[in-house]
């Protein structure tokens, strides 16, 4: 399974983590949706955001089985030498192929490779681990949407910032309100049944 995941911090306090999944690499077909809402989180310090994201994200891929590749919203690593950022250390918490999309340039990702989608003007920049930087944009590359930022990555944002469409909304109101630290709150895919 291919999977997107991205971390929203709501001004109420803690996490919503979502994650989209989808049986092949260009998320033509989401088959899986779900989000988690982790009520306490680290605070931000510049330099350390990953302590801040990466609990939110082991909550939101517990008990999710066969991923093999995972796309976030950011940077794997952030600069040629290597300087880990956020997909660094979720690529050795997981031990999975990590895909980083980043919507703005950050100066010293030098690296980081430019892919142009759709009719925008503004690349988004691509970094990996545990794939080629070159394969990885390939990939962004051939995401199904025809926006700039692919539809796997839309969805997730909306998902982790509860803005959802019309037949998951509807889903979403019939369960709890608010669920404890870690629980998850699996939504039916507007594209089709879950698989997982």
């Amino acid at each position: 399974m291919f999977a997107a995941a991205d971390v929203h911090y709501p001004p109420s306090g803690g996490a919503r983590a979502a994650l989209v999944a989808a049986g092949d690499a260009a998320f033509s077909s989401i088959t899986y949706e779900r989000t988690v809402l982790v009520e306490e989180v680290a605070a931000y310090q510049s330099g350390s955001f990953y302590e801040r994201e990466l609990p939110p994200l082991q909550a939101v891929l517990a008990e999710v089985d066969d991923v093999g590749l995972l796309v976030i919203d950011g940077y794997v690593d952030l600069d040629p030498d290597g300087r880990r950022g956020l997909g660094a250390h979720v690529h050795e918490e997981f031990g999975i192929p990590v895909i980083g999309v980043a919507k703005t340039r950050f100066a010293p990702a030098a690296h980081a490779v430019p892919v142009l989608r759709g009719t925008a003007a503004r690349p988004l920049y691509v970094t990996a681990a545990g794939l080629p930087a070159a394969e990885a944009a390939d990939l962004v590359r051939a995401m199904a949407g025809k926006f700039r930022l692919p539809d796997a990555l839309r969805r997730v944002d909306a998902l982790a910032r509860n803005r959802q469409s019309a037949s998951t909304a509807s889903a979403a109101r019939e369960g709890p309100k608010a669920l404890p630290a870690g629980c998850a709150q699996m939504l039916p895919s507007s594209n089709g049944p879950s698989t997982w």
